[in-house]
């Protein structure tokens, strides 16, 4: 029996996560179907790390999509805690590769939920995606607002999360809450964003790729910031909201155990700004590529974090400067440089 099933524990968030969860003493079960996205050896360099003299830590090769395989799992392991991370990620992939977010993000979703309420589940945490906001251009981003205009499919996805989890919710009482991450950074990171991006071709002495050229914020959020965030929202079951009204529906709350919460920094960076620290950091100019604006991106993110720091006492506060140098570390240490 698992106390705790991580999903993508082989991921950027889903290691760290259970990584933290190991070290306070808790039993996880990671899954992951390890597919090659990205560089398979960052993920199998994560798994080894979790795996080293922890009996605590179980690790199954398993594809959420795969619906037999999945139901077994929760029937076999009766998880009391579920933090679902894995997904196909990325808004430009999604924009070439759109039916590669076919089977993880929607029927794997649904298979997970689906598991959740055969072993009524105690609480399911998602990761939803800043993605959602699309076109909303009043900042920061807020959980009460509408986000009924995505700009990417990947971002569709991640709204159509929140829905069918809030669909559960509602027709079978499972509490479940969704986090919508900005733009996660830190060691171990995806090679598909952008400081990982910068930072090897900066040391290659090869151009970065800077779009919109150059006029974007980010809300750039630490992943141990991001960790603490799930952690701390793990251990607070949603409840139905007394308050909520359907003739004034509020997006973030319910008449059903479900809630969503923004997870970033609060602080956004423009990205010449954030390039400007990764050279200070580096000790070497970057070439700008200045480029347009791609499609399914959006000039500027920031998050409205009041509900997380009043629910759960806690706001993310790396500094953009000390997580840039927290990476850095780690990449030249990894990769030799």
């Amino acid at each position: 029996m698992a106390e705790i099933l991580v999903t993508g524990t082989a991921g950027f968030i889903g290691y760290h996560l259970s990584h933290r969860l190991l070290a306070a003493g808790r039993t996880v079960v990671g899954i992951d179907n390890l597919n090659p996205y990205y560089d398979i050896r960052l993920k199998e360099g994560r798994l080894r790390i979790l795996q080293e003299n922890n009996d605590a830590f179980r690790f199954i090769h398993l594809d959420i999509a795969d619906q037999e395989a999945l139901l077994s799992l929760f029937t076999r392991e009766k998880p009391r805690l579920v933090v679902h991370l894995a997904a196909q990620a990325g808004v430009r992939y999604s924009l070439t590769n759109p039916y590669a977010y076919l089977d993880s993000n929607l029927k794997g979703f649904l298979n997970i939920l689906e598991g959740c309420r055969a072993m009524k589940t105690d609480h399911l945490v998602f990761a939803s995606s800043s993605s959602v906001y699309g076109a909303n251009t009043k900042m920061p981003f807020s959980i009460h607002d509408n986000v009924d205009h995505p700009v990417s499919l990947y971002a569709a996805t991640k709204k159509a999360n929140e829905l069918m989890a809030h669909a559960y919710a509602a027709l079978y009482k499972i509490p479940c809450t969704g986090l919508r991450f900005f733009t996660v950074y830190g060691p171990w990171g995806r090679p598909d964003m952008a400081l990982f991006l910068f930072t090897r071709a900066i040391l290659a002495g090869e151009s970065i790729d800077v779009y919109n050229e150059g006029r974007m914020q980010r809300d750039f959020t630490y992943i141990d910031d991001i960790v603490e965030g799930i952690v701390r929202v793990m251990e607070r079951t949603p409840a139905p909201d007394p308050a909520w009204d359907g003739n004034h529906p509020d997006p973030a709350t319910s008449f059903a155990p479900y809630k969503i919460y923004n997870i970033g920094n609060n602080q956004p960076v423009a990205l010449l700004d954030f390039i400007t620290t990764l050279e200070k950091i580096l000790g070497k100019k970057a070439k700008l590529n200045l480029l347009p604006m791609q499609p399914g991106d959006v000039p500027a993110t920031c998050a409205d974090v009041d509900d997380l720091m009043a629910d759960v006492g806690f706001k993310p506060a790396t500094s953009i400067g000390e997580g840039i140098r927290r990476f850095v570390d780690w990449y030249r240490n990894y990769y030799q440089f």
